[in-house]
């Protein structure tokens, strides 16, 4: 295309109408002139955001053209206007898409891969949003660079309405970045409404496992999204005895960030839930090494996780050896307080709890507090 004529870029810039439809007048293809970037007139109208400039362009023969033309970062008028949140702009540019049958000008993805869709539900503009959807279903479909479908997008950022319309469409794509679905993103954002609409209508994706290797059962467990957890677990109890492939039970997980209230509901629905990775570590263990005291009282305070108090680790060492080793008193004397415990148990190094030394040996107060548990009738 032609260089961009100075005087139809400042008419663009600046709203100015009259100059524009002067300028198109003598010579109806200036229009067709474009910026360095690839912008042509109607790109820099709806980027300022000059509505009725941008009617008068489109009122003119020239107006299909301008309508597909894509500037350098792969961008039609329309995604530009939405992109910069120009919403009524951008449906008043949608509407004239529609009117000429456009559909690629609708369809167009930029050089990150968003549509007009992923953009109006990035900025949170619900009614363009579903203005896009009823015109273009297709656009539904799309994902961009990141791997990330409107549908994810509108679940992260909790914006219900729009998700509740886009999940009734059955062939939406439902993935976001660094493999999470849109079930991910409902727990994440704490959003029952959408959590349950998604166990209702695509169930199978709560078995689906991020790049970190957790489903969205794992991720709720180590977010601590508590009522998120029961939603998904009340229209399926089974996915509270998943293991990741990595491993992780859903009990070691909540025992990893110290989520008692998380541990408590998965053992209302499932309880005898799995309370070992694949390391041979408990979740008294892992509760322990992370330092949540709460965490290992709650556990010691359940009778179905009683065994736990003795049982060895895949290093051969019980939750009291890992309590002295790592100099935490509060542990040892909630750990010897429980009825069950036995000092005796050796590790594997053939010494019982009382005889390991502490791996930070300089930290002498703890080390006394820890013996005078041991010491104390």
């Amino acid at each position: 295309m032609a260089t961009m004529d100075r005087r139809l870029l400042k008419a663009a810039t600046s709203g100015d109408a009259a100059s524009l439809k002067q300028l198109a007048s003598h010579d109806p293809g200036v229009l067709l002139g474009t910026t360095p970037p690839g912008n042509t007139c109607l790109h820099i109208s709806s980027i300022q955001g000059h509505e009725e400039l941008c009617e008068s362009i489109l009122a003119l023969d020239q107006s299909p053209a301008l309508l597909s033309a894509v500037n350098k970062d792969g961008e039609t008028p329309l995604l530009a206007a939405v992109a910069r949140g120009r919403a009524s702009l951008a449906s008043a540019l949608l509407m004239r898409c529609r009117e000429r049958q456009l559909s690629d000008a609708i369809l167009r993805q930029d050089r990150h891969g968003c549509n007009a869709l992923h953009h109006a539900v990035r900025r949170g503009h619900t009614k363009l949003a579903l203005e896009l959807v009823e015109v273009e279903p297709v656009l539904l479909r799309a994902v961009n660079g990141r791997s990330e479908s409107p549908l994810f997008i509108a679940a992260m950022r909790n914006f219900t309405e729009v998700a509740d319309r886009l999940l009734e469409v059955p062939d939406s794509a439902h993935s976001g970045a660094f493999g999470f679905n849109v079930l991910h993103a409902a727990v994440r954002s704490g959003n029952l409404a959408i959590a349950k609409k998604v166990m209702e209508t695509r169930p199978w994706l709560a078995t689906e496992e991020n790049e970190n290797r957790h489903t969205p059962v794992h991720l709720a467990a180590y977010d601590g999204e508590i009522n998120a957890l029961a939603v998904l677990l009340e229209h399926d109890p089974s996915l509270g005895y998943l293991t990741s492939t990595d491993g992780d039970t859903l009990l070691c997980i909540a025992a990893s960030q110290g989520h008692v209230g998380v541990a408590r509901e998965f053992l209302e629905h499932c309880p005898d839930a799995p309370n070992c990775d694949a390391s041979g570590s408990t979740c008294l263990h892992i509760a322990v090494l992370c330092g949540h005291t709460e965490f290992v009282k709650s556990i010691l305070g359940l009778q179905q996780l009683g065994p736990l108090i003795n049982m060895l680790n895949g290093s051969g060492e019980t939750a009291l050896h890992l309590a002295v080793r790592n100099c935490k008193p509060d542990m040892v004397a909630a750990l010897q307080l429980h009825q069950d415990i036995d000092v005796t148990v050796l590790n594997s190094a053939g010494d019982p709890a009382s005889r390991v030394l502490p791996d930070a040996a300089n930290h002498t107060k703890a080390l006394i507090s820890v013996r005078f548990f041991f010491l104390s009738p």
